[in-house]
């Protein structure tokens, strides 16, 4: 029992807020969606070593404070282990600056280290938007969008349909998972016809996607029935972003905290770290 329970992998688990009421929590749904934004606009232009690093650093501090505990994080394939190191060792034949001697030979680094560099910018990313899954309840993202969205308002832009069809798609992508999964787990315990012929397999293979994806598309539009029905129980959709949103003091405090961090690091990557890069 213990080795089975040991060799089970924990799956990925987001949009679906960890309980809690910590500081990370009370932020405003839309600060957190801004401060994404921000840091995504950063890294994309300026994906150096210092910003990945201090954008490292904001997602440990806020998962520290928001008490996200181990077990949310999931469990990594051995595959992907493996796929890593063939693209780290493809990657270190490309060379380039820095050039390392090793014995008769010069090595280069230069590949290497843009494939350890993406790799940890995809690292922190994935993190960055995990914490905000983690830390965000469904129903506060729609009233958020529909304030940020407000500008667009006199432009005829319709922010609040954006907003709960945003809303709707967040709150039925974690449900959509269950049932499918419920409908692969079955599937696998039903007994199977063994086929001794290669093109008996095929056939028996297409015939269970096709059962298998008749069944997800009936169970998604019954689930859609069913959330049609809540929406309109509890007033419309309407009243899905129509809900008080504002940010708060404790969220200009974030915004100033990752300005400054992010601002630092921007500081550092352009001047000392930059010219001593270019130097070698």
């Amino acid at each position: 029992m213990t080795e089975t329970s040991r060799r089970q992998r924990r799956q990925v688990v987001l949009l679906r807020p960890i309980p809690g009421r910590t500081v990370i929590h009370d932020l405003w749904a839309g600060s957190k969606l801004l401060i994404v934004t921000g840091i995504g606009v950063l890294l994309t232009f300026y994906p150096g070593w210092v910003p990945i690093a201090a954008v490292a650093l904001l997602v440990a501090v806020a998962a520290k404070l928001a008490h996200i505990p181990r077990g949310v994080l999931p469990t990594v394939p051995r595959f992907l282990w493996f796929l890593l190191l063939l693209g780290g060792v493809t990657a270190a034949f490309a060379g380039g600056d820095p050039v390392i001697g090793v014995g008769s030979m010069d090595l280069g680094l230069g590949g290497l280290l843009n494939f350890l560099r993406i790799t940890a910018l995809s690292i922190v990313l994935l993190g960055l938007g995990a914490m905000v899954s983690w830390t965000t309840n469904v129903a506060e993202v729609a009233p958020a969008v529909a304030t940020l969205g407000r500008p667009l308002r006199p432009l005829r832009v319709p922010v609040d349909d954006w907003a709960v069809a945003l809303a709707l798609a967040l709150r039925a992508f974690p449900m959509l998972i269950d049932e499918f999964s419920v409908l692969y787990a079955a599937r696998r315990l039903r007994p199977r016809d063994v086929e001794v012929k290669r093109r008996g397999r095929g056939r028996r293979w297409a015939a269970e996607l096709i059962d298998l994806l008749a069944a997800a598309v009936t169970v998604a539009l019954r689930r859609a029935d069913e959330m049609g029905d809540a929406i309109t129980a509890r007033g419309g959709a309407g009243q899905i972003s129509a809900a008080p949103s504002r940010p708060k003091s404790r969220d200009w405090v974030a915004f100033a905290v990752v300005i400054a961090v992010c601002g630092v690091a921007l500081a550092l990557e352009l001047t000392i770290l930059g010219t001593s890069g270019t130097r070698g």
